[in-house]
C-alpha cells in the first residue's frame, strides 16, 4: 500500500508545476511524432494516427539502440517501418496517456508506473553503460554510465505519484472521490 505523504505549502505548488511540465513533455512527444511540425519530426515522417508515412518507433528501435547493449537485437527486431505496427500504437498510446494523466492530475498511479516502465525500456535500449565505436571510429558512451534522463524522469514521476501531486492544480482530488476509483484505488 502506498503511504500518503502530506506535503504542504510551496511543496504542493512545485509538485503541481513539475507534474504539469512532465505531462507537457510527454504530450509534446506525442504531438511531434503524430503531426510532424518540423522540430524533431518532419511533416513527411508524421504518424497521423497510423495513416501517415512515418513510424514513430522505427528510428529509435533501429538506430537509437546501443549496438553493444545486451538487448540490442531484441529492440532492433521490434523495428517496423509500417505506421500501423503494434509497437507504434502502444508507444503513442503511452505518450498521450501519460501526458494527459499528468497534465490533468488523474490516473497518476497508472501513468507514473506505466511511464516509468516505458522510460526504463528506453534506458535499456540506449544502454548508456555499454561503450561502442561508431562508423567514424569515435567512441560513443553515455555521459553517465548509470543514471540518465530516463531514470531521473522515472524517479520524478514516482515521487509525484507518492506526493499525490494531481490534487494540486489538477483534477486528482475529484478523480479520487469517484466511487469506481475508490473501489479500484490503482486507478487513482
Amino acid at each position: 500500500m502506498v503511504s500518503r505523504l502530506r506535503p504542504s505549502g510551496a511543496w504542493r505548488g512545485w509538485g503541481a508545476v513539475a507534474r504539469i511540465l512532465l505531462g507537457c513533455t510527454f504530450q509534446w512527444a506525442f504531438l511531434d511524432k503524430t503531426f510532424g511540425p518540423g522540430y524533431t519530426t518532419k511533416s513527411a515522417a508524421a504518424w497521423v494516427f497510423g495513416t501517415g508515412d512515418g513510424s514513430p518507433t522505427y528510428g529509435f528501435l533501429k538506430f537509437g539502440t546501443n549496438p553493444q547493449g545486451p538487448f540490442a537485437s531484441t529492440f532492433n527486431g521490434m523495428a517496423d517501418k509500417s505506421p500501423t505496427a503494434f509497437w507504434n500504437w502502444l508507444f503513442m498510446f503511452a505518450l498521450v496517456g501519460v501526458g494527459v494523466a499528468f497534465i490533468l492530475g488523474i490516473f497518476m498511479r497508472l501513468a507514473a508506473v506505466g511511464g516509468s516502465l516505458l522510460l526504463f525500456l528506453m534506458y535499456l535500449a540506449e544502454a548508456p553503460w555499454a561503450k561502442y565505436t561508431d562508423a567514424s571510429g569515435a567512441t560513443v558512451a553515455g555521459a553517465n554510465p548509470i543514471i540518465d534522463d530516463h531514470i531521473i524522469y522515472s524517479v520524478v514521476m514516482i515521487t509525484l505519484m507518492l506526493l499525490m501531486a494531481g490534487r494540486t492544480w489538477g483534477l486528482g482530488r475529484w478523480w479520487e472521490s469517484l466511487s469506481f476509483v475508490k473501489r479500484l484505488p490503482w486507478l487513482a
